[in-house]
C-alpha cells in the first residue's frame, strides 16, 4: 500500500498506509467504539464533516453489501445513498473479506466514492488523544493531490448539506407523519414503514404549517453539526407545539426540540459514538443499551418549565432524552433504529405510532 499519514491541528503527525482514495482530505476527527457496522457508519449522515476513527482493530474482513433497494426505493445495506465521512483511519485492514451478501471490499468502496483511507494508525493512542484533548481537527494526507487546511464543520450549516432538497411522500396505512430530513438514517423510515405509517420526508426548512399540510405527528431526525444553527427550524418546531400532536425527535431532533422549548444545547468533549452506551430512564430505572452518535447535548439547567429528564447517560450522567410533562412531546439522543443494533428501544417507535 502506498504511504499516508494523519495530521492533527496540535502538531501531532502519524504515519500509515492508504488504502482508500489517493486524495487528502480535512475534518473534524471523531471515534467510534463499535465492533461492526462500518457501512452503516461510513453512510450514516451524522458523520458529515468528520473523519471517523475506528477502534475496534481488524476492519474490513466482511466487506460492502451491493446497493440493492426495497419496494420503497429504500438502500438495503446503507444509511443514505452515499459515504458521508470526509475520510476514514483504521489500526489493520484486512484485504481479505468474507460474508454471503458481500459485493465489493471495503477499499474498492471508498475508491469508488472518493473516500481517503489509512491503516496502520495506533487509533488506542489516537483515542486516548482525543478524550484528554476534546475534539480535534485533522486532515488525512495522500497520493498527490494538494494538502488541504484545516476545516471546522462546525462553522457550517451541514444540515442544509445532507437534507433532501423537495418533499417525498412515502404511502402506506391511514396515519401520515411529517419527518422532517435533517439528514435521516434509512433505518428510521424502515422503521416507520413497517409499522404502516404514512411518511412525508421533507427538508429541513420546509414550513409544513404555512404549507397547510395535514398530518397526525411529527418526526425530527437526526443529523450532523451545531443544532443552534438552524433557527429557521426551531421556529417551525416551536409553532407545531401549539398543534400538541405527538413530536418525536431522534439524536439532533431531541435538541431541535430541546431549543424550540426555549432550552440551549453545548458540544460535548468528545462526542458518544458507540453500540454499547447505558442509558437509564429516570422514571422507572430501566437500563437501556443503545447505539449512539452525537457531539452535542442538551443543557439540563436551561430546560424550561413542563419539560423533564427523561433519559440520562450512565457514563457521564448527560441528559438522553427528554419529554413534555403533560403533551406527547418526547426524544432520545440515541438510535432506537441502530442498525446493526442493539435494538433495546425500537419500541419507541411503536409507542409514537400509539400516539397517533
Amino acid at each position: 500500500m502506498p504511504t499516508a499519514k494523519l495530521i492533527l491541528k496540535d502538531g501531532t503527525v502519524l504515519k500509515g498506509q492508504s488504502f482508500g482514495a489517493p486524495i487528502s482530505a480535512a475534518g473534524e476527527v471523531v471515534f467510534n467504539t463499535s465492533m461492526v457496522g462500518y457501512p452503516e457508519s461510513l453512510t450514516d449522515p451524522s458523520y458529515h464533516g468528520q473523519i471517523l476513527t475506528l477502534t475496534y482493530p481488524l476492519i474490513g474482513n466482511y466487506g460492502i453489501g451491493d446497493n440493492s433497494r426495497d419496494q420503497n426505493d429504500i438502500e438495503n445495506n446503507f444509511e443514505s445513498g452515499k459515504i458521508r465521512v470526509k475520510g476514514l483511519i483504521i489500526t489493520e485492514y484486512s484485504e481479505n473479506f468474507s460474508h454471503w451478501q458481500a459485493a465489493k471490499s471495503l477499499s474498492a468502496w471508498l475508491k469508488e466514492n472518493n473516500i481517503p483511507a489509512i491503516t496502520g494508525i495506533d487509533t488506542r493512542a489516537l483515542t486516548q488523544k482525543i478524550r484528554q484533548h476534546g475534539t480535534i481537527l485533522g486532515k488525512i494526507i495522500a497520493g498527490t493531490s494538494p494538502e488541504p487546511d484545516f476545516y471546522n464543520p462546525d462553522l457550517d450549516n451541514l444540515v442544509a448539506q445532507v437534507s433532501i432538497s423537495k418533499p417525498k411522500l412515502y404511502k402506506k396505512g391511514p396515519k401520515k407523519i411529517i419527518c422532517i430530513d435533517c439528514g435521516m438514517k434509512n433505518n428510521i423510515l424502515r422503521n416507520f414503514l413497517s409499522r404502516n405509517i404514512t411518511v412525508l420526508r421533507v427538508p429541513w426548512n420546509y414550513d409544513f404549517i404555512k404549507a397547510e399540510e395535514k398530518f397526525d405527528g411529527i418526526f425530527i431526525s437526526n443529523g450532523p453539526g451545531d443544532p443552534a444553527m438552524l433557527t429557521e427550524l426551531h421556529s417551525i418546531i416551536k409553532k407545531a407545539f401549539s398543534f400538541k400532536k405527538p413530536i418525536f425527535g431522534i439524536c439532533l431532533g431531541c435538541q431541535i426540540m430541546a431549543l424550540a422549548g426555549g432550552a440551549k444545547t453545548y458540544k460535548l468533549k468528545f462526542g458518544h459514538r458507540a453500540q454499547n452506551q447505558p442509558c437509564i430512564d429516570t422514571k422507572t430505572k430501566h437500563c437501556y443499551i443503545t447505539s449512539q452518535n452525537h457531539g452535542f447535548a442538551v443543557n439540563e439547567k436551561s430546560l424550561k418549565s413542563g419539560w423533564e429528564v427523561w433519559l440520562r447517560n450512565l457514563n457521564d450522567k448527560t441528559i438522553e432524552g427528554i419529554r413534555h410533562k403533560t403533551l406527547p412531546f418526547f426524544s432520545c439522543q440515541f438510535h432506537p433504529e441502530a442498525s446493526p443494533g442493539p435494538s433495546d428501544t425500537t419500541n419507541f417507535f411503536d409507542q409514537f405510532a400509539a400516539m397517533l
